[in-house]
């Protein structure tokens, strides 16, 4: 079920990137943190880095492994792929779904931590060539 509301930047979400995207792009519902400015009004569209579990190869500059802290149901360690950010539909993005003890579903969106909203923003003006 989309997000029926505009997400605040930092915030950590689900997108689905299955439908009109194609490799090398990113594809797959994977998690993403938002990077663009929340908006009072507008076409439902924000911008995102794709978060992903696979260690880039080879590192960049423009990717950045995030802290252990900043994103709980991860089972290792996260990349943001910073050289990956895209503008996408709010349609696309979901809360993220995690289980809990009982066995019921809790739809939570996580805050990146401020170190690595930082680096991030580093991250992408190396991406972007700013």
């Amino acid at each position: 079920m989309p997000i029926t509301f505009h997400p605040c930047r930092g915030s950590i979400l689900i997108c689905d990137f299955d439908t009109g995207f194609q490799p090398p792009e990113m594809i797959k519902v994977r998690p993403v943190v938002v990077v663009s400015a929340r908006r009072r009004r507008g076409p439902g569209l924000c911008t995102v880095v794709p978060l992903s579990s696979v260690e880039p190869d080879p590192i960049e500059p423009y990717h950045h492994q995030l802290s252990p802290i900043a994103y709980p149901p991860a089972r290792g360690a996260i990349w943001a792929k910073c050289d990956m950010a895209v503008t996408v539909s709010c349609s696309r993005l979901d809360r993220v779904k995690v289980k809990l003890s009982n066995g019921q579903r809790q739809y939570l969106v996580y805050t990146m931590p401020a170190d690595d909203m930082t680096a991030i923003d580093n991250c992408l003006r190396i991406a972007l060539g700013l």
